[in-house]
């Protein structure tokens, strides 16, 4: 389980656990739901004398309950949906022969030969160390924590770059029969076949993450050259106007760098790196390149998609998802630092007495503790307030 738990329950029991729930006409569920089911049951806490009547209320439950009596979004049906079909599909899929031969057209080895060929040949170059420690000392040296985390991520993107490079390149050997197709080289044979990312380019012997986690192998390779192009730009051309937080290893290590920087400039007022917490705001940029110049401290972020809601940009809060829209893009994230004392009385100007949603930010649609980033602040309507946003399950992914 994952921290958040314990917000939910305390919200469940604010909501649920109240004197209006033993008034007669109280009801469970929503007075305004936004589908409505014809002779739709009614949650009520009756009021029997003898313990058989519960029972036999209780009998009278759906067996099938609707998102919203826990305060979920109808969508939330169709997510848990497309979770089981795709989970049948994928068994489905894994039940295939995975044998050699072929039926007179192009074998499977010959199909991931190419497939290999295509992929080595976009590969991005390998980052000569020399090279990019001189272009770093250009931009303010280790000295810098930003310019440290970009170090950092740029070292293990070229251990992914090195090993897929080999992997590949083995492959094509063993397929030709001049080397063993060893039981790693095989599960890339049938991984590549089936369009999926082999275990190992993800994940290490020990099931740390090795690189980043996608559905397909070109989804997963894109996301490689984005996450390269990001790096080399600002290596080559100074820091970036807005981060793509999706295209770091370590995002949790991004906020903490820029942290520090926002800490250092505030030093005269006697900043301590433990009493600065996040600041939040959603911008009126809805594209990384309408960003024209860098925040004077803290730092732009772009790419992150909201999951229970979707977000009025004319309005600026949180609004209903559509139908059947499961995802939004988020406009540009200003996040910056801020003296704790400080960020409470900047609340209160920023989101009035209702105050913000705290929404969670993950690295992935997997809602645990090994995946959050951070809380991001978004502003709420007195008739939508932060409670309701919670039960919504409302989070921020940088995957979807």
């Amino acid at each position: 389980t994952d921290s958040l738990d314990v917000r939910l329950f305390r919200i469940y029991a604010e909501e649920w656990l109240t004197e209006k729930t033993c008034e007669e006409d109280y009801t469970y569920n929503p007075s305004e739901p936004i589908f409505k089911i014809p002779n739709d049951f009614q949650y009520q806490v009756p009021s029997f004398t003898e313990h058989s009547y519960f029972r036999k209320y209780i009998e009278t439950f759906p067996e099938i309950d609707s998102p919203e009596i826990f305060g979920l979004h109808p969508n939330a049906d169709l997510t848990f949906r497309v979770k089981e079909a795709n989970s049948l599909f994928e068994t489905l899929g894994e039940t295939q022969p995975k044998g050699g031969g072929n039926d007179g057209g192009i074998s499977r080895e010959d199909t991931v030969y190419d497939k290999a060929t295509e992929l080595l040949g976009r590969l991005p170059e390998d980052y000569t160390e020399d090279d990019y420690k001189a272009k770093i000392r250009k931009l303010g040296g280790m000295t810098v924590p930003m310019n440290i985390f970009l170090f950092q991520e740029i070292q293990r993107l070229q251990n992914v770059i090195s090993k897929v490079r080999f992997i590949l390149t083995q492959l094509q050997l063993a397929i030709k029969g001049e080397v063993v197709m060893t039981a790693e080289l095989q599960e890339t044979l049938d991984s590549m076949f089936d369009a999926k990312v082999p275990h190992f380019w993800e994940n290490t012997l020990t099931g740390d993450e090795f690189s980043w986690r996608l559905p397909t192998l070109g989804l997963w390779f894109s996301s490689l050259l984005n996450r390269d192009d990001q790096y080399r730009t600002w290596l080559n051309n100074g820091r970036p106007n807005s981060f793509w937080l999706t295209g770091f290893f370590n995002p949790n290590g991004c906020l903490t760098a820029m942290k520090q920087e926002v800490t250092r400039k505030h030093k005269a007022e006697k900043w301590a790196l433990d009493d600065v917490v996040y600041h939040t705001e959603v911008m009126p940029f809805e594209r990384a390149e309408q960003v024209k110049n860098p925040p004077t401290e803290g730092i732009y972020i772009h790419g992150l998609f909201l999951d229970g809601a979707a977000f009025s940009r004319q309005e600026g809060h949180l609004i209903e998802s559509q139908p059947k829209t499961l995802f939004v893009s988020l406009p540009i994230l200003f996040v910056t630092g801020n003296a704790r004392k400080d960020e409470e009385k900047s609340k209160k100007e920023l989101f009035g007495s209702i105050g913000p949603y705290e929404c969670p930010v993950y690295k992935y649609a997997s809602r645990t503790d090994r995946y959050f980033i951070f809380f991001a602040n978004l502003k709420c309507t007195a008739e939508k307030y932060p409670n309701k946003w919670a039960l919504r399950g409302v989070a921020l992914l940088c995957n979807t």
